[in-house]
């Protein structure tokens, strides 16, 4: 896949791929992933398109890049989650996701659990305890 701007043919700037997450372009993001970019490429931080996808509260854009084999236990640069980070933005739905795919609320060094509780967030708190 190309776009504009690319420096050779056939390619995309990582960025724009970034960008995609943050923005929910799901189906958009979909297809690069189903043509072959990395569905847990990083970015400098450490931050990967589904911690993105969640932290910007996009539930299918989450629940997409799970089903193309995303891997929910990576740790960005500052011990964040995807789930600690969809905690964080009280995104029910990113939340929800994550748990049915195994996410574990307790990975990280600020994790999901210790997000809800810090920031008094007893709906996230709750979603985190509850039956899966």
């Amino acid at each position: 896949m190309s776009t504009e701007g690319s420096s050779s043919r056939g390619t995309v700037p990582a960025g724009h791929l970034f960008d995609l997450a943050r923005s929910g372009a799901t189906e958009e993001l979909a297809a690069y992933i189903d043509a072959g970019v990395p569905v847990d490429l990083t970015n400098t931080a450490g931050d990967t398109l589904l911690l993105l996808a969640a932290y910007y509260a996009h539930g299918d854009t989450v629940a997409a890049l799970l089903a193309r084999g995303a891997d929910h236990s990576r740790v960005n640069d500052k011990g964040q989650t995807a789930l600690a980070a969809a905690v964080f933005k009280q995104s029910a739905e990113a939340v929800e996701h994550l748990l049915a795919a195994g996410a574990d609320p307790d990975l990280g060094e600020m994790n999901a659990r210790m997000t809800a509780h810090f920031f008094g967030l007893p709906a996230m708190t709750e979603l985190l305890d509850g039956p899966r």
